[in-house]
């Protein structure tokens, strides 16, 4: 790799590296030099080696628990209990294990489909390839949007400028230039030098790579500051904070039961046993790992369905989203622009009395072909018209009229641009042509009319001195929904500066663009209404443009005050603002000739206005908003890489209606796990309480330690896994978006749990009295009935988390495939253990008759329609 390459000229760093700027290196070239320099990329935080994720399922208080359970078991000389449990710590770590490789592996591959690409030069063509394949002494050519995807050497640069920030700190764009720079040259002054991971905003250029990966400038900043660490979602730090409050509170009461057991005079090592095997019991260990599987399984759903989640967080956070903004063009339009109207100062032309046959002798028509052709970056590629929507639109326009933008663009030979800007909301080239030069210019009317002197007339150029009424026309054209773009130009003999592009222009006319709203739009902005989720525009475009299209996707209701759509030079001092000022910003629809720094502004004002915020982008100027949301999102076909690189999601079909997808999912998930949550601790603290009870109150043990640690795996487990990946209510998108801070179990969710608790407790301790008191069974056959009664009372629990409103026989637990999977697998390893010597004699299981089991069945679903009473009468969720 050459030593500085900013102060060597461009023909000694292409001889270095062997490579014709015109060809680009061989494809048996590039093989070998990724062979010899690696791929490009920086030193991800390494994978967690496969046997780390198995010794940390064992690094944990529950763990700890279980170990000591079965120490205790040993020292008793409880070979056969003590085995159990060691097999218990077993299946669990093993679950877990298997789970967090799962979501790992999910992570991934869904990495694998966002990676970013680059466009090099290669055996004299130019390809889209993974950027982690470049080498150096690849040629590569790069446009606005792009992200630098190595260290490289301008070859080229056409009013190239990048954004640096990564690396220096600094938010400015830096232009850069072709020429050799002095060997004293600090970094960020080294204009004639591209670095890796910065952002190209606006402009095109040709560099040659010069360092991939860990050689490049961000990589060496990586290897200092590299540290591998695990990211813990939200969710999952919510999930340990209570089970470890659950561990406290199960310990304490595991401690009370064994006291009053001592004080009733029941054998002491079997309290002891018992205590520890509920407190074992009672601790949903699976809450952290069944939040990975149920996020990444979220993420490997939402796949299928074109939207790539980035972060396992994500999920999570769409489903807290109140406010989405969006732009209008190609997100809530069709982006497929079309000409509908011209307004010269001859006349106003409606689309069918555009004639070219008509208008040949008009001067300003021909001018704004003329400026139409010029002042355009698209091109055919691979067969295809390539480019931004309004150049397609109007090289179709040309073609519809009869002219060619190629032989205009042989004619004239660009010399100089300066690229759409969207501060400044224009684009200007300059032409030569044999002895003068062409100024054409294009952009937002009232950006234009303040650089236009004169107008061009039927009777040639003369004094522009009626800017208001172009004003008023735009209007009323952009109040159909019609998108206005007005063009300009300016002759001259010599050659003008590049700030002088700008200036004294002569004004020719208008081009009005029909973009309609995509047909699915309106009906997902009602679905959002009915989420309690704000959609609000943020467009460059004019505000009457804005408000059409706003009601026609019923964004905002007809003939809405005003202030529902607010221009961008209301918004310049957030801090300034009055109550009444935040008021009406908050509650407005769309906000129209916005630039970029608006939109991130108005992000940080909703944010710190406690509103969880997902923005929707595609271009450049939209990566810092993109970044700051709570949940940003890009498009994935005609976002540019820097929008794609800084966002959370990436929606690869290009559709809003996506989103709904991607939110309807995050809701589902949180909603699925505190189900999941509820019929666990329901589950467990009717464990609890019926030991409790039968401790306190000298009755017979309804459950031994080994029958606990059995539910252990068996009931609780397969359901409470079935409930973790459900489809989820089909009325979530009906609810209002869930606060943040609103923990997982909330009043109502743990009054539920008590009185499903309470139920299932009702039945067991209803049947240990009946069979003890009422019909005089052994203690033994009393504690069988009391521990299929419990199973069953807890398979049965599933039915009662559905909500309050929702029907009994149809709902989204009794149409999940994995309940009753889960119901029916778990019923046949009850059946196999009974018939098993082995498992009858590790589980204290004696032969029950047909009576006893009808009244197992009587007392299990009692519980079940105790529940639903409670439920009906509005004491649970």
């Amino acid at each position: 790799m050459p030593k500085e390459a900013y102060a060597r000229s461009k023909e000694e760093i292409l001889s270095e590296f062997s490579v014709d700027p015109e060809k680009g290196l061989s494809a048996a070239e590039a093989q070998k030099r990724l062979k010899q320099y690696g791929q490009n990329k920086l030193r991800n935080a390494k994978t967690k080696n496969i046997w780390l994720i198995l010794f940390e399922q064992f690094l944990d208080p529950i763990i700890y628990i279980l170990a000591a359970a079965m120490m205790l078991a040993f020292a008793f000389s409880e070979w056969l209990e003590g085995f159990a449990v060691l097999i218990v710590i077993l299946i669990t770590a093993l679950i877990g294990f298997f789970m967090e490789w799962q979501a790992i592996r999910s992570v991934e591959a869904l990495q694998k489909m966002v990676q970013t690409v680059a466009n090099v030069l290669r055996d004299s063509k130019t390809e889209k390839i993974r950027a982690m394949l470049l080498v150096p002494g690849d040629i590569v050519e790069l446009e606005a949007g792009d992200v630098i995807p190595g260290d490289g050497r301008v070859l080229e640069s056409r009013s190239f400028a990048v954004k640096e920030a990564v690396l220096t700190g600094e938010s400015n764009q830096i232009e850069k230039i072709e020429d050799e720079l002095p060997e004293d040259t600090p970094l960020a002054d080294r204009r004639n030098m591209l670095y890796k991971g910065t952002i190209a905003a606006r402009g095109k250029a040709k560099a040659v790579i010069i360092a991939t990966g860990t050689k490049t400038e961000i990589g060496r900043i990586s290897e200092l500051t590299h540290e591998a660490k695990k990211d813990t979602t939200p969710l999952e730090k919510k999930l340990k904070k209570l089970s470890y409050w659950l561990i406290w509170l199960t310990l304490g009461l595991a401690l009370l039961i064994v006291i009053a057991g001592f004080f009733q005079g029941k054998d002491l090592p079997l309290m002891i046993k018992t205590g520890i095997a509920l407190a074992v019991a009672a601790i949903p260990e699976g809450l952290p790992i069944v939040a990975t599987i149920a996020l990444a399984r979220g993420m490997l759903r939402l796949s299928r369905r074109n939207v790539v989640i980035k972060k396992l967080e994500a999920v999570q956070t769409l489903g807290e989203t109140g406010i989405i903004c969006t732009d209008k063009t190609g997100t809530l339009t069709e982006n497929k622009m079309s000409i509908h109207y011209l307004v010269l100062s001859s006349g106003e032309y409606p689309l069918d009395d555009i004639n070219a046959n008509n208008l040949k002798d008009d001067k300003a028509f021909q001018k704004i072909i003329e400026v139409a052709a010029l002042c355009n970056d698209s091109s055919l590629r691979d067969g295809k018209q390539k480019g931004d929507a309004v150049e397609i639109g109007l090289v179709e326009f040309l073609a519809d009229q009869g002219f060619s933008y190629e032989e205009m663009r042989e004619k004239y030979s660009r010399v100089a641009e300066i690229p759409f800007d969207a501060e400044i909301k224009k684009m200007s080239t300059l032409q030569n042509y044999e002895d003068h030069y062409l100024i054409t210019v294009k952009g937002a009317l009232e950006a234009l009319l303040s650089d236009c002197d004169l107008i061009l007339t039927p009777d040639g150029e003369k004094e522009f001195t009626d800017k208001e009424f172009w004003k008023k026309k735009a209007g009323e054209i952009a109040a159909e929904g019609i998108r206005v773009l007005a063009f300009a130009y300016r002759e001259s003999q010599e050659k003008p500066h590049k700030e002088e592009l700008l200036k004294n222009l002569v004004f020719v006319g208008i081009l009005g663009f029909l973009d309609p709203p995509r047909k699915d739009i309106k009906q997902a902005i009602e679905t959002y209404k009915n989420a309690g989720i704000r959609v609000v525009m943020i467009t460059g475009d004019h505000p009457d443009t804005a408000r059409k299209i706003g009601e026609e996707i019923g964004l905002i209701e007809e003939d809405a005050p005003g202030t529902k759509v607010i221009l961008g030079r209301e918004l310049e001092e957030f801090e300034a603002f009055s109550p009444e000022k935040k008021k009406t910003v908050m509650e407005a629809g769309i906000f129209a000739r916005m630039v970029p720094k608006q939109k991130l502004d108005l992000v940080e004002f909703y944010q710190k206005n406690k509103a969880i915020v997902g923005m929707l982008g595609d271009g450049v100027n939209d990566a810092p908003a993109l970044k700051k949301a709570d949940i940003g999102i890009a498009m994935g076909i005609r976002g540019t890489e820097a929008a794609k690189e800084v966002a959370d999601v990436i929606l690869m079909d290009d559709k809003f209606t996506s989103t709904e997808l991607a939110i309807r999912q995050g809701r589902t998930i949180f909603e699925n796990i505190r189900q999941f949550v509820v019929f666990l601790l329901s589950c467990n603290l009717a464990e609890i309480i019926s030991v409790a009870l039968a401790s306190f109150s000298n009755l017979p043990l309804p459950l031994l330690p080994l029958q606990i640690l059995f539910l252990n795996l068996v009931t609780d487990v397969f359901p409470a896994l079935a409930l973790g990946v459900g489809k989820g209510d089909p009325q979530v998108m009906k609810q209002p978006p869930r606060d943040p801070q609103e923990p997982i179990l909330t009043r109502k969710l743990w009054t539920s749990t008590v009185l499903y608790g309470l139920s299932i407790t009702s039945a067991v301790i209803g049947i240990v009295v009946y069979a003890h008191l009422g019909k005089a069974y052994p203690a033994l056959e009393v504690n069988n009935m009391a521990f299929y009664t419990l199973v069953l009372a807890q398979l049965l629990n599933v039915f009662n988390l559905p909500r309050r409103k929702a029907s009994f026989l149809v709902n989204e637990v009794t149409k999940n495939p994995w309940v009753w999977a889960a119901l029916v697998f778990s019923i046949a390893i009850m059946v196999v253990v009974y018939f098993i010597p082995i498992m009858q004699e590790a589980l204290s299981l004696v032969a029950l008759n047909e009576e006893q089991f009808l009244i197992i069945a009587v007392f299990a679903f009692a519980s079940l329609l105790l529940s639903q009473i409670l439920k009906k009468i509005g004491l649970t969720n």
